[in-house]
C-alpha cells in the first residue's frame, strides 16, 4: 500500500482540540455512511452543519497543507468531506470501499488524523488492504495516516475507552496513484540531492522535468 503515516499535531494541539469537543453533540455516524456500509458502523460524530466541525477543518488542512511531504505525497486540490467521530466501547467500522465521488468532491486520498491519547482505549486501528494481505495501522496521538481511497479498509472493534479521530478525503490534481506515487518519488529524491549537495544545473532540470510532468498529468 502506498501511503505516508507521520506526526502532524502535538499532544498539546491535540488536547486543546479533544477538550473543544467535550460540549459537542454527536449523532450517529451512519448519517454520513453508504447503503452498503450503514450496518457496519458503529460511531458517532459532529453533525456536517457544526461550527466547531468547520473550526476543526480549517485548523487540521492548516497543519497538513503546510507539511512538505504531505504537499509532495497528496498534490491536493482540496480537502473535503472532513469528518470527526467518536468510536466508544464495541463500535468500529467494517470493511468498506470510499465512495469515488461525494457532493464535496472526488476523493482519490483517505485520511485519518488520531487526537486521543493512545494510553486512552485499546483497539480502533484502522486497517487497510493491499494485493495480499492488510496493514494494521495503530496511531499514536497527532498523528495522520493518508492513504489511497481505492482501498478497502476498516476500523477494528475498540475493546476499553474512547477513540476520537478526524477524517476526511482529498481530491488531488493527479486522480492517478501511480502519477502521484511517481511525482512524489522524484520530488523527494531531488529534494534530497539538493540538501545533499546543494543546486547544480543537473538537478535545475530534474526540477524542470518535475514541473513539467506535474502540469501535463494534472486534471
Amino acid at each position: 500500500m502506498n501511503h505516508i503515516k507521520l506526526q502532524l499535531l502535538n499532544n498539546e494541539e491535540c488536547e486543546k482540540l479533544l477538550r473543544k469537543l467535550c460540549d459537542a453533540e454527536w449523532i450517529d455516524g451512519k448519517t454520513t455512511a453508504g447503503s452498503q456500509a450503514k450496518t457496519g458502523k458503529i460511531n458517532e460524530q459532529i453533525k456536517q452543519s457544526s461550527p466547531l466541525r468547520a473550526e476543526i477543518h480549517a485548523y487540521v488542512q492548516k497543519a497538513m497543507w503546510a507539511h512538505p511531504a504531505i504537499k509532495s505525497f497528496c498534490l491536493p486540490r482540496k480537502l473535503h468531506r472532513f469528518l470527526i467521530s467518536k468510536t466508544s466501547l464495541g463500535g468500529g467500522y467494517e470493511s468498506h470501499v470510499d465512495n469515488a465521488y461525494m457532493s464535496s468532491g472526488r476523493s482519490d486520498l483517505s485520511f485519518t488524523l488520531c487526537l486521543s491519547d493512545h494510553n486512552q482505549f485499546k483497539g480502533g486501528s484502522l486497517e487497510v488492504d493491499t494485493v495480499m494481505d492488510s496493514v494494521d495501522l495503530e496511531l499514536e496521538q497527532g498523528e495522520i495516516v493518508i492513504y489511497p481511497s481505492t482501498s478497502m479498509h476498516r476500523v477494528n472493534t475498540v475493546t476499553e475507552g474512547v477513540r476520537i479521530a478526524c477524517v476526511g478525503w482529498i481530491e488531488s490534481y493527479l486522480k492517478n496513484e501511480i502519477d502521484r506515487v511517481t511525482l512524489f518519488q522524484l520530488d523527494s529524491g531531488a529534494k534530497g540531492l539538493l540538501a545533499k549537495h546543494g543546486r547544480s544545473e543537473e538537478l535545475d532540470l530534474i526540477f524542470l522535468a518535475y514541473t513539467n510532468l506535474l502540469r501535463s498529468l494534472g486534471t
